[in-house]
């Protein structure tokens, strides 16, 4: 494998892994090959964070955040997955919700489903985040939407403008201007806007401490709202 992988063909094979639906935590795998092939190799937390496991069911998780415990439900947003928990039936089970984190990789542009490959991921999500703000199960939810990996979509940009995507998009090749672009193709859609709180964030989840930050501040500024509406504030 070692071998392979100093391939100069594998590898441009693997920099076109978007059409492969290949993992894009790969290259980064195939280079620590033989640090992981070592019989006392150990998972670094690096190494744990760029597994990709999907979420599959309605997974619940229990956090103890300075002096409250948060109940997190973690659901899979492949179209086979959100059958179990976005059908009529079972979608109100979420009603009471406090806040729903929508998290996008907005480092898929130009790539599509592996379900469908006629439809493309941003599409897809941003169909879902419109369904999912409207519906009237989260009317009184908190929204945060995370638009993670950053460092991706960076890289991504560096190979093909953001114009290649979106004809639409006029802001020339300013990463600042793309991550914009990208971050009101979302909430442009949220038609209750007006009406609630929503908290956007760029991410990059392998970079623990820039995600440490963000989630100190956006628990922060959800329990101060949570505190304020009881009337403790």
């Amino acid at each position: 494998m070692g071998e392979l992988w100093k391939d100069p063909v594998t590898r441009q094979v693997v920099a076109e892994s978007a059409r492969y639906q290949l993992n894009d935590s790969a290259s980064y795998f195939f280079d620590a090959m033989e640090r992981i092939g070592s019989v006392s190799y150990v998972p670094t937390d690096q190494d744990i964070l760029r597994t990709r496991v999907r979420s599959t069911g309605i997974c619940e998780e229990r956090f103890n955040i300075q002096t409250h415990q948060l109940r997190v439900f973690d659901v899979g947003g492949q179209r086979s997955e959100r059958k179990k928990w976005q059908s009529g039936d079972r979608i109100h089970c979420f009603e009471n919700v406090n806040v729903l984190l929508f998290v996008v990789a907005i480092s898929e542009i130009g790539q599509t489903l592996w379900e469908d490959e006629t439809v493309s991921r941003l599409d897809e999500s941003t169909m879902l985040f419109e369904s999912i703000s409207s519906s009237r199960w989260f009317e009184k939810s908190a929204f945060v939407l995370f638009l993670n990996k950053i460092d991706l979509f960076k890289l991504k940009l560096l190979q093909s403008p953001l114009s290649d995507f979106y004809p639409e998009y006029t802001g020339g090749d300013s990463f600042e201007n793309a991550c914009q672009f990208m971050l009101h193709k979302f909430t442009d859609l949220d038609k209750r806007r007006n009406q609630r709180q929503l908290y956007t964030h760029f991410t990059q989840a392998t970079d623990t401490s820039q995600v440490k930050v963000v989630m100190a501040a956006m628990i922060d500024s959800i329990l101060s709202k949570a505190l304020s509406e009881v009337g403790f504030m």
